[in-house]
């Protein structure tokens, strides 16, 4: 079967071009992105620690690094691959020295081994499947950039890190990708959002490096792999019209 494509204005999210002019003219003005701090704090605080050292992918002007140093988290470096949205940002928080800021790729971190002891994205993973159509069948292509990703996050995590992942994406789409043995890490996960009728949740995983993956969750990786199942076989064709119908009855 063919797949269907994804509409065209779906593409501008991977396109940096879009997201330079969208920095240049809203500058750093916070834009939140599945909610602020406030909204999943609970869940992320117990997995922190204020010497920690954090990485925070695909930072857009979102406010979290600064609500982070805030809070007592002040070594926090924040990656975006949008030059714009990277020296909008820097200018705005000028008066926090340990907040660091660069212009980065999060297929390619430029960063050595083993460099961080929380890496942390707010939706910016959800931006590598805006031209899927089948959730239930990624294609190849966006599955290889995601392996590629995590697989830059796993390498500059610290043995005992953790990996925190906030997205609208359900567990049975996004665990396969996570429950990877290769990254080495454990996996679980909350939904989070608020209670009011009609209001979407969004999924907050927690992957701790050096833990190993539950069966259940290995299986589901696992299956990610596998290749798919064939095609379903034409129907046969219809008899003629002036085919006696009591003939095609298979007896």
């Amino acid at each position: 079967m063919e797949r269907l494509h994804a509409p065209a204005a779906n593409r501008r999210y991977r396109q940096r071009r879009f997201w330079d002019e969208l920095y240049r003219r809203e500058g750093a003005e916070p834009r939140e992105w599945l909610g602020a701090l406030s909204r999943f704090l609970p869940h992320l605080q117990p997995e922190l620690r204020p010497s920690d050292r954090i990485l925070v992918l695909g930072c857009g002007n979102s406010a979290l690094s600064h609500d982070l140093y805030e809070l007592g988290y002040t070594d926090v470096t924040s990656i975006d691959y949008s030059p714009a949205c990277i020296a909008a940002m820097r200018t705005r928080y000028a008066c926090c020295p340990s907040l660091h800021w660069a212009v980065m790729d999060i297929r390619a971190l430029a960063f050595p081994d083993a460099t961080f002891d929380v890496v942390l994205e707010k939706g910016t993973l959800d931006v590598l499947m805006v031209e899927e159509t089948d959730p239930w069948n990624v294609s190849p292509q966006a599955t290889a950039t995601m392996h590629r990703v995590l697989a830059e996050v796993s390498r500059v995590l610290r043995p005992g890190g953790c990996f925190i992942s906030i997205t609208f994406a359900q567990p049975h789409f996004r665990k396969p990708h996570y429950a990877q043995e290769a990254f080495g890490w454990s996996l679980r996960h909350f939904a989070c959002g608020d209670r009011d009728a009609g209001t979407f949740h969004y999924f907050l995983y927690i992957m701790r490096k050096g833990q190993p993956l539950d069966p259940r969750d290995l299986a589901l990786g696992r299956h990610l792999h596998q290749p798919p199942p064939p095609p379903d076989p034409p129907p046969p064709p219809a008899p003629p019209d002036d085919e006696d119908y009591l003939l095609a009855i298979q007896l």
